[in-house]
């Protein structure tokens, strides 16, 4: 029988597929694994798919169908070059914490860059705020300043403070989106926060390291009860950038946008060369500091083909 749906989980061998409200455990065959496509993962969580179903209820994937965007990363133990996390999504949030870990702007920075390269809309969550002591205060407004004057919109959240459980639930409403982060960030407990019947398992944190511990081991397609879907990753300790050329990065910062065009040099890296638009703009201070050294950061690990 022939059948059509949606990737909610890929745990490696195996797809689950919703289809007319039925969950099938889906296989791909083995030509997918085959071809060139330098994908480590073939199918991928939001995927929409066709498929043929056994007598034995199994299903079989023979089609994806095509995304209409996805984000992927470099792969960590692989040959192969990129990693698809997900796709077909509307907006896709970085998730990072006051602490317990530490907020890691180079991880959002390169996270963003994913995306403006995917043309996927992205936001930046900045979570357990109900630990933000009165001296770091400053330090959060500035980082929320900065990502919001270029374009992305900031959600400060704590599943103490159900005032900011709405405004995520406002901005899930009725869209597919993802929430992308180290371990330990919160992204799990957000989600059982936006909708309890999901009841997802939540690690501890190492008081030794702060770090979390892995509990979502695979990333989850979930149907949220007040409309829309949210994807559940896993824990992510590196955000290796693929298919980004070190002229091109620059592209992907918007606040480098504009100046990038007052350059003297078409091929310039904006990192040492005379009369570099963006280095008189950043001089002028109009671009952040610490922006700026993430992109110094990233242009170096482009070079270098460096995973993070």
């Amino acid at each position: 029988m022939s059948k059509t749906g949606k990737v909610i989980q890929s745990t490696g061998k195996w797809y689950k597929v919703s289809s007319d409200g039925e969950i099938i455990d889906c296989r791909i065959p083995g030509k997918f694994r085959l071809l060139d496509i330098g994908d480590t993962n073939p199918v991928a969580v939001g995927d929409s798919v066709s498929l043929t179903v056994g007598d034995d209820g199994k299903g079989m994937i023979n089609e994806i169908h095509q995304r209409k965007n996805y984000i992927p990363r470099k792969a960590t133990r692989s040959g192969r070059d990129e990693q698809i996390l997900v796709s077909n999504i509307d907006r896709a949030w970085v998730v990072q914490s006051i602490k317990m870990p530490t907020l890691k702007r180079g991880f959002i920075d390169r996270f963003l860059v994913a995306c403006e390269a995917y043309e996927i809309p992205a936001g930046v969550i900045i979570n357990k705020i109900d630990l933000l002591k009165k001296g770091k205060q400053a330090e959060i407004d500035s980082i929320e300043e900065t990502y919001t004057s270029i374009g992305y919109p900031v959600l400060r959240t704590s599943i103490e403070d159900p005032g900011t459980i709405k405004t995520l639930k406002e901005e899930t409403k009725d869209k597919t989106s993802v929430l992308i982060g180290h371990s330990g960030v919160g992204k799990t407990s957000l989600i059982n926060c936006l909708d309890p019947d999901i009841d997802l398992t939540v690690g501890d944190i190492s008081a030794y390291s702060e770090k979390g511990r892995h509990t979502t081991t695979y990333a989850r397609l979930l149907e949220l009860e007040y409309g829309g879907f949210i994807v559940d990753t896993p824990g992510i300790k590196e955000f290796g950038l693929v298919n980004i050329e070190p002229y091109e990065l620059s592209l992907f910062f918007p606040e480098m946008r504009e100046p990038r065009q007052y350059c003297k040099f078409n091929n310039c890296t904006h990192s040492h060369e005379p009369k570099c638009g963006v280095i008189e703009a950043y001089e002028r201070g109009e671009i952040d500091p610490e922006r700026y050294n993430s992109y110094l950061n990233i242009l170096e690990g482009l070079d270098e083909g460096r995973i993070w």
